[in-house]
């Protein structure tokens, strides 16, 4: 006999409430060992690659590709005794019926949709898969059901395999028979297959059905929303939007501007490069902005406490869990380098250069999204020069660092080309003053003006 285990989608974050679906790693019938990975999905955190808790044979995938599931619903069934379940077990026919498909071996070879039911069973439909489950049985095309012994011998009836079968619809119904490239050249004219009758053998849609479809639909003047695309918002979007209007009309945002002349620090970059300690390693002026910013957090902790409202307290912290704003497909993700206080510039600059590798590549753990105290956001990677950005959830301070420009600069009463960026801090002032925040943002650009000056720090 088989047993099936089911597996529930887990929380794999901190509090996470659903998941979507990116993509299956495995099919029904495939082989599964304990720890392979089964799917990937997307949280509102970051994209997770799940592995199986079972050893065993896939039985059924419970959930679509683009599905959004709630945590602790099953997602898949492993059979854990695949070998038990080799030996068919025949459905007792209903009064009236003949048996479906039946061989001389004895084997039952059935293709869902054809025949008549067997069985009173109902059988949970198999979602997100282009053909049925393999069973111990192969699958192959349906026979004409075989006569009651007291009933008149019927005529031949031939039941027609279509070539191209159509892939089985989302939460039921009919899904249009076309080929791929057909599914494409309907999208891309905006035609809908639903609608379309097929001219091709067995119902199948053509190029031509397409063009011809598209052909009615189209109207001297282009429909409200014709030239328009919706997405659904959800996973990384959602998430972000959530915690950015959330943070926006709780914390009291103040938002100041400083202006630095940063040629000494580019200068001390490019020194590095050849310095024995630093080879190897990617110094960006962000590696040297977040070290700025983890020094003058010492002289001002406001900028890394946090307002708890239901205690009715301010937490201060002794560390800095510093978030870094990243662009990524999916959408903007801050994962956090723990302990930042504690790194040098070249530990800052490696783990920062790994951060948003992972980062870019969606890899980034759901434990690193959380926990932030402070952030940087670096727009000028885009060659922006500053901007006024939104406080993460729970943090007071985030910092906004520019991009770094030729630009003119008054020396010693002389005008001469220098290297300048932009810096703006958005703070919360439940928790931080003007003259606190304004003392922090000086001690960053003076740092950054001057990297000496970290020595009296």
């Amino acid at each position: 006999m088989p047993q099936l285990k089911h597996f529930p989608l887990p929380d794999v974050g901190e509090g996470l409430t659903e998941a979507e679906i990116l993509d299956w790693k495995v099919k029904p019938g495939d082989a599964v060992t304990v720890n392979q990975i089964i799917v990937e999905i997307e949280t509102a955190k970051a994209s997770v690659e799940l592995p199986s808790p079972f050893a065993g044979q896939v039985s059924e995938l419970l959930a679509d590709t683009g599905q959004t599931v709630e945590v602790g619903t099953p997602i898949i069934t492993i059979d854990l005794d695949p070998s038990g379940a080799a030996a068919p077990q025949e459905a007792a026919p209903a009064e009236g019926e003949g048996k479906i498909g039946e061989e001389s071996n004895g084997r039952i070879a059935t293709l869902v949709g054809y025949g008549p039911r067997t069985s009173s069973a109902k059988r949970r439909p198999r979602k997100g898969a282009s053909a049925p489950a393999a069973s111990a049985a192969p699958v192959e095309p349906p026979v004409t059901a075989e006569p009651p012994a007291t009933a008149e011998p019927p005529a031949a009836t031939e039941v027609h395999v279509p070539a191209q079968p159509s892939a089985p619809a989302r939460n039921g119904g009919y899904v249009p028979l076309a080929k791929p490239p057909v599914r494409k050249l309907a999208k891309d004219l905006g035609v809908d297959l639903h609608g379309v009758t097929g001219s091709g053998e067995g119902g199948v849609i053509t190029r031509d059905d397409v063009r011809s479809a598209a052909a009615p639909a189209a109207a001297p003047a282009a429909a409200p929303g014709a030239r328009e695309r919706r997405v659904p918002i959800k996973g990384v979007r959602k998430a972000t939007a959530q915690a950015m209007v959330s943070s926006a009309f709780t914390a009291p945002h103040v938002t100041e501007f400083l202006t630095v002349d940063v040629t000494p620090m580019m200068e001390l970059r490019e020194r590095l490069k050849s310095h024995p300690e630093f080879r190897g390693v990617k110094v960006t002026p962000l590696a040297f902005a977040a070290k700025a910013l983890c020094l003058a957090a010492r002289r001002t902790p406001d900028v890394n406490a946090a307002w708890d409202e239901a205690a009715g307290e301010i937490v201060y912290k002794d560390y800095v869990h510093l978030g870094i704003a990243a662009a990524t497909p999916r959408g903007l993700v801050v994962p956090k380098i723990r302990d930042a206080d504690g790194m040098s510039l070249r530990e800052l600059a490696e783990a920062l250069d790994s951060l948003t590798t992972t980062a870019r590549e969606g890899r980034t753990p759901p434990g690193d999204m959380v926990g932030g105290t402070i952030t940087i956001t670096n727009v000028g990677v885009f060659g922006v020069d500053t901007g006024t950005p939104i406080l993460n959830p729970g943090e007071s301070a985030i910092l906004a660092f520019g991009a770094v420009r030729d630009m003119p600069w008054v020396v010693d009463g002389q005008v001469v080309p220098r290297k300048v960026c932009q810096l703006a801090l958005s703070f919360d002032h439940r928790v931080v003053d003007g003259q606190q925040g304004s003392q922090f943002l000086a001690d960053v650009g003076a740092l950054l003006s001057d990297p000496s000056m970290a020595i009296t720090y």
